[in-house]
């Protein structure tokens, strides 16, 4: 006959069973994080959700029909950018390796970081646009007023003439979004930061110790 003191405690039973549910968030929430760059490579291999194809190779067959490429730029919330494109549209022959460019500029007076997401539209035409090299491919630095232009360079792929969904398209559209990353340039040692209504910062206390009281 087994005693009540074999039985484990209520306590070691909720212990126990908020250590599995601990565990179950935790896989979940890796689960997550490693699902967004996995899903990012998927759509850039197969051209899923309006995402462009990273192609290995320039295009090695040009054809006389074109497509209208409308360039689009967009700066999200926190990030004190101008974005816009060089040429708002360009009429590029099926199959053409084409160079376009944008322009960023910093706006504010500090160093800023942004990373660059896009796709295409419409999502039907990703598929067949191929990006050869492009500044969304890494982060851009600015430098407080600098400006930078940033190059993109493409093709349609043939191919698209015949695909039943795709081969009707005449005009595409690639739209950029950049977000900022983070700020760059740190707090110099030593000093406080400056307060909001520009009155100068004043230096730290330093105490014979060398550290900050």
């Amino acid at each position: 006959m087994t005693s009540e003191n074999d039985s484990p405690s209520p306590s070691r039973r909720h212990r126990a069973t908020a250590l599995w549910c601990a565990a179950l968030v935790a896989g979940m929430v890796g689960a997550a994080y490693a699902s967004v760059p996995l899903y990012r490579l998927f759509c850039q291999v197969t051209g899923f959700d309006g995402t462009p194809r990273i192609a290995i190779a320039p295009s090695t067959q040009v054809l006389d029909k074109t497509i209208a490429v409308r360039f689009d730029a967009n700066v999200a919330p926190g990030l004190a950018w101008r974005f816009e494109p060089a040429r708002t549209t360009l009429e590029v022959r099926i199959g053409e390796n084409t160079l376009a460019f944008y322009r960023a500029t910093n706006l504010s007076d500090r160093p800023l970081r942004g990373t660059a997401t896009y796709n295409v539209l419409p999502e039907q035409a990703a598929p067949f646009f191929n990006k050869l090299e492009c500044f969304c491919f890494k982060e851009q630095l600015l430098q407080p007023g600098e400006s930078l232009e940033l190059p993109v360079s493409f093709f349609i792929d043939p191919q698209i003439l015949h695909d039943k969904d795709a081969h009707g398209v005449r005009h595409i559209t690639l739209s950029y979004t950049f977000y900022a990353v983070y700020a760059v340039a740190p707090a110099q040692p030593g000093l406080a930061e400056k307060p909001a209504n520009g009155t100068p910062a004043a230096p730290a206390t330093l105490p014979r110790n060398g550290q900050a009281g």
